[in-house]
């Protein structure tokens, strides 16, 4: 196979760990036969994207442009390509390769494959050169790995879709989350804001737990029927032993053991926030009631794509806050505070005149 040729895009990158990100070029490869070319219009800034570009979790390489949550326009499409065409509109999430003959990936789990390839950070076989991601003008990708966006919704509130979505509906869908369970969404942020929509609107009992009595109104806005301040010694006792699925979105260090008092006899806690230190967990914790705990990443690709519709059939999108391209470095800042509601996404127009 010979290797496609480069050409060149604007970008937003970053040279260290403590640069700031900036414009420069990146290449893309012309498309190959099954690959599909998209303009970015919309790129959701996830939490991840600040770890990967300042190297927190140990496997950055510089140059590296972040970005998994994109929306665009397909402008060009390989000859073998069936699902797309120039003028769609189309998704690309966490992931952009991996081998469709391993085990993972045949029963549709693509993101716990060893093959996997990032969207950024992984490694272009084409090229030989890092992935790099979405704060781009365009990108190249798989057709498997694209996705079709319902054209019905705000297409920039669909981006944080492609992560903070999909990251939240997975384990819901897999614990069976519906009408006649309760459930207890922990944390009201980027993860947790989608966590209450989706147990709304799969028709279950929606509890938010948070720290934060100021943020009461919100949940409720948002879709939860209940929230429990969970300082509040009274207010948690009232729902102890009650929960049948509990969606763990904090990233802080916290008392999962707490938590783990809610549930009900068979009750799960699926944890998708990820401390940065080991949560302690009390054995009684789970043998008094035969809990389980879990975690979960994102989903594969059919399940993204059967959670985008299910977006689209019932009118689901994330809460952001548009920045342009050259307010990234000063969202990232604002991000660590937690000083958004509740996702940034980048209108990618404004990379041109940056």
């Amino acid at each position: 196979m010979s290797k496609p040729r480069a050409y060149s895009v604007k970008a937003y990158s970053t040279a260290s760990a403590p640069s700031p990100l900036a414009a420069a070029a990146i290449p893309r490869r012309e498309p190959t036969d099954r690959d599909v070319q998209i303009e970015i219009l919309f790129c959701g800034v996830c939490h991840s994207d600040l770890h990967f570009a300042r190297n927190e979790w140990h496997f950055t390489q510089y140059p590296a442009v972040p970005g998994h949550e994109i929306v665009g326009r397909v402008t060009k499409v390989g000859p073998k390509v069936t699902k797309f065409k120039p003028g769609d509109i189309a998704g690309v999430g966490c992931m952009v390769d991996a081998d469709p003959s391993c085990p993972h990936c045949r029963k549709n789990l693509e993101q716990f494959s060893p093959t996997m390839v990032g969207t950024y950070g992984g490694m272009d076989k084409h090229l030989g050169l890092p992935t790099y991601g979405g704060y781009s003008e365009g990108i190249v990708v798989d057709e498997h790995f694209v996705l079709r966006v319902p054209e019905n919704l705000n297409l920039a509130a669909v981006a944080p879709l492609l992560c903070a979505g999909i990251t939240t509906y997975s384990p819901m869908r897999h614990w069976k989350v519906g009408p006649g369970k309760k459930v207890g969404i922990v944390g009201l942020g980027g993860l947790g804001h989608m966590g209450v929509k989706f147990a709304r609107a799969f028709g279950a009992h929606v509890v938010v737990f948070t720290t934060s009595e100021s943020k009461k109104a919100d949940a409720l806005r948002l879709g939860a029927h209940e929230v429990v301040v969970s300082r509040n010694a009274g207010e948690m006792a009232k729902h102890a032993g009650t929960f049948d699925f509990i969606l763990d979105c904090v990233s802080a260090d916290h008392d999962i053991n707490a938590y783990l008092g809610m549930l009900a006899v068979d009750g799960n806690i699926t944890l998708v926030g990820a401390p940065e230190k080991p949560l302690p967990v009390a054995a009684f914790s789970l043998i008094m009631g035969r809990k389980s705990l879990s975690g979960s990443l994102i989903g594969g690709i059919a399940e993204t794509q059967e959670m985008l519709d299910f977006c689209g059939k019932h009118n689901i999108t994330s809460d952001i806050e548009m920045i342009r391209m050259n307010q990234i470095n000063e969202a990232y800042e604002r991000m660590l505070k937690s000083d958004v509601k509740y996702r940034f996404v980048i209108d990618m127009a404004s990379l041109k005149n940056s």
